[in-house]
């Protein structure tokens, strides 16, 4: 028996099909055709559990891979929601709110799943392996990078001490001083090293183009566009925002090198060549996406006194 509601569904789904110039009759004879969805088809299970390939046979190599694929897929969740904030035709504080509790849950799920990284692997292992990674770095994080560039003013990206030289006109100009590109140097030359050249070969033009997109439409810029009771409401999830990303996030990585490069009288050298122990401590770099919501004394402190 046909219910009135089922009629008024197939009269909405013929119009639907109607406007694309399509007959609804063949769409269902498809449905009647075609198999279950399974949940392993659905999430491709079996392509995901088979995109792992170790470069060595030591065991910890796949939990390094696993974990780093992880990562990559909180940072797409996290871009597909800065997307909402900042593309979206009316910002609200609802919108602007429902965004930033999803980035900071996954954040805050990175940060504290990365005492997989810390203490997750053999040391020894690691340093075995590794070694067959070489130029790769984690440093190589396209999509990272992404989500500081949508997530503040450009120049913001750019150590305080060279702003004044950067022409703030120019998003090229202003991308060829940003913070990172210090971070992968040879230490005794101060050349770049592989890992960034191939980076900035597969990237930049990307990052110029996002940039571009984003320039008035970052967070930063989205947050200054909302009533001032809107702001007030939504700033503790904003610090929040700003902390995970550029302090807490950092100093796990900070960790997990000391953890497995600190070593006496001399550290050992990053995969990628970067020069780590001035790099990845936050205080040394001091980014800040947001920094009219900080006190002076807060910027002073700026991941000094962060326990994690």
């Amino acid at each position: 028996m046909v219910t009135t509601e089922i009629a008024e569904k197939i009269k909405r789904l013929e119009e639907k099909y109607a406007a694309m110039g399509q007959d609804l009759s063949s769409y269902l004879d498809g449905l009647l055709y075609a198999d279950y969805l399974t949940y392993w088809d659905y999430i491709q299970l079996d392509v995901l559990l088979n995109l792992q390939h170790p470069r060595t046979p030591i065991p910890d190599e796949s939990i390094f891979i696993i974990y780093h694929q992880i990562t990559e897929l909180y940072f797409k969740l996290v871009l597909k929601a800065i997307d909402q904030i900042c593309l979206a035709d009316q910002p609200t504080e609802e919108i602007f709110a429902t965004q930033i509790k999803r980035i900071n849950n996954y954040f805050r799920n990175l940060i504290n799943s990365f005492e997989i990284m810390v203490d997750g692997m053999d040391k020894h292992q690691f340093l075995q392996f590794r070694m067959a990674l070489l130029p790769a770095s984690g440093f190589q994080s396209g999509q990272f990078r992404k989500i500081e560039i949508c997530s503040t003013d450009l120049l913001n990206l750019v150590y305080e001490s060279e702003r004044p030289a950067v022409n703030t006109k120019d998003l090229k100009s202003v991308l060829e001083h940003i913070y990172w590109r210090k971070g992968a140097t040879e230490l005794a030359t101060g050349k770049k090293t592989l890992t960034l050249r191939q980076f900035e070969a597969k990237y930049m033009n990307e990052f110029l183009e996002l940039a571009t997109k984003y320039e008035g439409r970052t967070m930063a810029a989205t947050f200054a566009k909302l009533p001032k009771d809107a702001q007030q409401n939504l700033l503790p999830l904003l610090k929040e925002y700003d902390l995970n990303i550029n302090v807490k996030w950092p100093l796990m990585h900070y960790k997990s090198a000391v953890r497995y490069l600190h070593k006496k009288p001399e550290d050992i050298a990053a995969t990628g060549g970067t020069n780590w122990q001035q790099y990845l401590p936050p205080k040394n770099k001091r980014i800040v996406f947001f920094k009219d919501i900080w006190t002076d004394a807060e910027l002073d402190d700026w991941g000094k006194n962060i326990v994690i």
